[in-house]
């Protein structure tokens, strides 16, 4: 019975922790549903404007409703019999200034920095603490958490900067409320209009007769279907929680087959005489076949049942371990369903059967005869079919690598470059036995030949043995290759998408937000420089669709935007005429699309793009002379040639359609978006817009309070993406932490096993004169040649793998690109590896040279 224990402890141990964390990422997948924002849970029904259609965004903003349309509909709305009142919410920016600088105790609440109009405080039951109302322009109603009371004076950062207010009253909630008709002026827009219901309406009723008035401009939401409401931050860290849970539910199934398909196969291989004793007293191999499989069951149920018990007491901390990370919402609670249980028990015995279904079929192939064999001598370690395989993956993986390489799409490059990786793997895992022998020799150095026969004996074992080295650092291969290469990965790029951002900006300084989402007008105005205004238009979707598509608009002055952008470049018109309220700049690809839909009249490029095309930085020309120099092909609206619109409608953030006119064309590469229009169009129609950031010369002061600092280019580059790469790094790091425990316990598993078919060895080498301290020397620097071995393989694949991605990142963002590895991460791995390695060839040597003479095996 103990060594039934022992032989099957590694899978036991495999189906616990992959049940456990099967149940804690079910239970936690479970819990991230949409929660309906507080601000709007005491509205029985909600009115919503229609999502933007935006293929490439899993979030599209609404679109929004003018103030006329809005208050219109409204009026409709609350004719409905059992409404009570039917209140526009309006959103926009504003938050507290504290200490000198913007209240970011809240942060990663978005509704801690918005504020609403006061009618807007009935949606989600607000209730004053204190005080009263705000009555004046000048007042508001803030969150009793800042420790504020009535008649207090306040200043809050708002789009046109800081301003002073009166506290007129407190509420227990997060943000800011003013009166109706300061809050119309700051969000004139609208996307959501709540229902008050009468005592006694019924919700579905209200919401059926409201779907009338809407018809098909709107989405009538009840119950639960509002947590489709939740902020769009929310939304997209909830869902990048639940790629987290379920790619660690996915690894963690895959990797525990994987080892409970070695426990087995090793576990076969060392009971061939025993197998081959049961077929000789008459077992079918249909029994044998069954043995294994009854084991695999009783192994995997027994590991279901703990493993659920324990991912369903990790549930709740990892849920707050998620918050903090910043992978769920403040708002997201665990949840106790039954769904997660029911899978946690069933996959425990599936996976244990699916990896131990092949060492099943293998010992029903077991012979009689084997039970008559004193030795078993390995056979030739490498067959031709293993060659012709071996070789096949690693040539797949090179012509993968190449395309990695010349791959001009990110998303292709990181595609070509995981399935080069697990061809490369592949490969060397199938040709491990023939490597084993020259990297055996090629790492003579910790195995010196002063170390005498013990140092002989590890380097005789490893070549002599090689199918078993090889299998016993597959393990270790495999996560080597995956913890380097993935790390590596999101090291490299995130360095190069940063350079990328670096050289496109001909500039020296960048005032940048600080503690807050972006930057005021007044902060704007206090420096001189190239400020980006983004903002978020629509426009008509491609040919054949509905509705309106998201497009992303950056406003800018058109002489200084041309100044600091190095990427620049007009293919067709002048970017100094964008100029006045009708203008608007579009990328080749925005044209395209206009031009598709027919929403304009096209006119013709002329030969601009051949003399006004990548103008040189900080020059006159890349703003003027396109236009000049190359005929202005597409100022004015009338109908010409070369397929680009002439007239483009779009509707702003304040629901208003404007006819724009196309003055020019710049290449995809030109801009991060799809439009350039002039900043004080997009400021007349989205008083809220912040601006990005504002590139200056030389280094500037910026005003005490205004909630903006002053970086070097390099610094803001990094930090552009700096929220998503922290979460990316900590995705990663989970993955790899995952990978590399199952990878050690697979490697401790097998040497754990190989320790007991190995004690009759031992023991002869210990009446051969050596100590016992000899000994132990020699498996701790077999299972360390192992580690070593299976390091240095899925080092040099990974290694390709990443030059490969450097150089396609360099191509794909026109800079040089630095190669990173995080070698603390790697030697984390490799140290585990070689701990447990080391420990579990140790401890059951020691307990075998305890237990007296040598003993040969009946």
């Amino acid at each position: 019975m103990p060594r039934t224990v022992r032989r099957f402890a590694g899978a036991f141990v495999a189906v616990a922790v992959g049940i456990a964390l099967v149940t804690a990422a079910t239970l936690l997948f479970a819990s991230g549903r949409p929660q309906v924002p507080d601000r709007l849970a005491a509205a029985g029904v909600v009115v919503r404007s229609v999502d933007a259609v935006a293929p490439a965004d899993s979030f599209p903003p609404p679109v929004p409703l003018s103030s006329d349309a809005a208050t219109a509909l409204a009026g409709r709305l609350a004719a409905i019999p059992g409404v009570a009142a039917a209140v526009p919410d309006r959103t926009f920016y504003m938050q507290a200034i504290v200490d000198g600088r913007p209240y970011a105790a809240d942060g990663r609440r978005q509704d801690a920095r918005e504020g609403h109009g006061w009618a807007s405080a009935q949606l989600g039951g607000l209730r004053l603490t204190a005080g009263t109302a705000p009555r004046g322009p000048s007042e508001v109603v803030v969150d009793r958490a800042l420790g504020l009371s009535p008649g207090d004076r306040v200043t809050l950062l708002t789009a046109a900067g800081p301003t002073s207010y009166t506290v007129s009253g407190t509420v227990d909630s997060p943000g800011f409320h003013v009166t109706d008709e300061v809050a119309a002026a700051l969000a004139p827009g609208v996307d959501t209009i709540g229902l008050m219901l009468r005592p006694g309406a019924d919700p579905t009723a209200v919401a059926s007769a409201a779907r009338a008035v809407t018809g098909t401009g709107a989405r009538v939401l009840t119950g639960d279907d509002r947590g489709a409401l939740e902020p769009r931050d929310d939304a997209r860290m909830r869902w990048i929680g639940m790629q987290v849970l379920t790619a660690v539910a996915a690894l963690s199934g895959f990797v525990t087959v994987f080892v409970v398909a070695s426990t087995f196969a090793f576990a076969v291989a060392q009971r061939r005489r025993e197998f081959g004793l049961l077929r000789a007293v008459g077992a079918t191999p249909r029994q044998i076949r069954r043995t294994v499989q009854g084991e695999a069951l009783a192994v995997g149920a027994a590991g279901s049942v703990v493993g659920m018990l324990a991912g369903t007491a990790a549930a709740t901390p990892l849920g707050w371990a998620l918050v903090d990370a910043g992978f769920e919402p403040a708002t997201f609670r665990v949840r106790l369903v039954a769904w997660p249980f029911v899978v946690a028990l069933t996959a425990g015995p599936v996976v244990a059967l699916a990896g131990a279904w092949s060492a099943a079929r293998r010992a029903a192939r077991v012979r009689p005869l084997e039970a008559l064999r004193e030795a078993v001598v390995e056979q030739r370690p490498m067959g031709w079919a293993r060659w012709v395989t071996g070789l096949l993956l690693v040539a797949a993986g090179a012509a993968l690598g190449v395309g990695t390489a010349t791959s001009g799409s990110a998303q292709h490059s990181a595609t070509f470059a995981l399935y080069s990786m697990m061809a490369l793997v592949s490969g060397v895992t199938v040709l491990a036995p023939a490597v084993v022998g020259p990297v055996v020799r090629l790492l003579r150095s910790p195995l010196p030949s002063r170390g005498g026969a013990i140092g002989m004996l590890v380097r005789g074992s490893a070549l002599t043995a090689a199918r078993r080295t090889a299998s016993t650092a597959a393990p270790v291969l495999l996560t080597v290759s995956f913890a380097v290469l993935v790390s590596g990965m999101v090291r490299t790029s995130t360095g190069a998408y940063a350079a990328g951002r670096s050289a496109r900006v001909d500039a020296g300084w960048v005032v940048a937000p600080d503690r807050a989402p972006g930057l005021s007008d007044a902060a704007v105005a206090a420096v001189p420089g190239a400020a980006i205004l983004p903002t978020t238009v629509f426009v008509p979707p491609a040919e054949g669709g509905a509705g309106r598509a998201s497009r992303t608009a950056f406003g800018v002055d058109p002489a200084a935007f041309a100044a600091v952008n190095r990427r620049l470049e007009v293919v067709s018109g002048s970017l100094a005429d964008l100029r006045g309220d009708d203008t608007v700049v579009l990328t080749t690809s925005a044209a395209a699309v206009a031009s598709a839909t027919g929403s304009g009249a096209a006119v013709g490029t002329g030969s601009a793009g051949a003399s006004g095309g990548a103008m040189p930085s900080g020059g006159a020309g890349a703003a003027g002379s396109a236009g000049s120099s190359g005929g202005a092909g597409v100022a004015g609206g009338g109908a010409g040639r070369g397929g680009v619109p002439g007239v483009y409608p779009v509707m702003f953030a304040d629901g208003t359609v404007v006819a724009l006119r196309v003055v020019a064309v710049v290449t995809d590469a030109s801009i991060p978006g799809d439009m350039v229009l002039p900043r004080a169009v997009v400021r007349a129609h989205e008083p809220s817009a912040l601006t990005s950031a504002v590139f200056v010369r030389d280094r500037v002061e910026v005003p005490a309070g205004s909630g903006a600092r002053v970086v070097d280019v390099g610094t803001w580059a990094a930090e552009q993406d700096s929220a998503e790469d922290r979460l990316v790094w900590m995705f990663t790091v989970l993955l790899i932490a995952v990978s590399a425990g199952y990878g050690a316990i697979a490697v401790a598993n097998t040497l754990l096993m190989a320790a007991a078919g190995r004690a009759a060895d031992l023991r002869a080498v210990r009446l051969a004169g050596a100590t016992r301290r000899q000994v132990l020397r020699l498996v701790t620097a077999e299972s360390a040649l192992v580690v070593l071995i299976g390091a240095a393989l899925g080092g040099v694949v990974a290694l390709g793998a990443l030059l490969s991605i450097r150089a396609g990142l360099a191509e794909q963002v026109g800079a040089p690109v630095e190669l990173v590895v995080p070698w603390t991460v790697v030697g984390g791995v490799v140290g585990l590896c070689l701990l447990l390695a080391v420990a579990a060839s140790a401890v059951p040597t020691l307990r075998t040279l305890r237990s007296g003479p040598v003993q040969e095996p009946l």
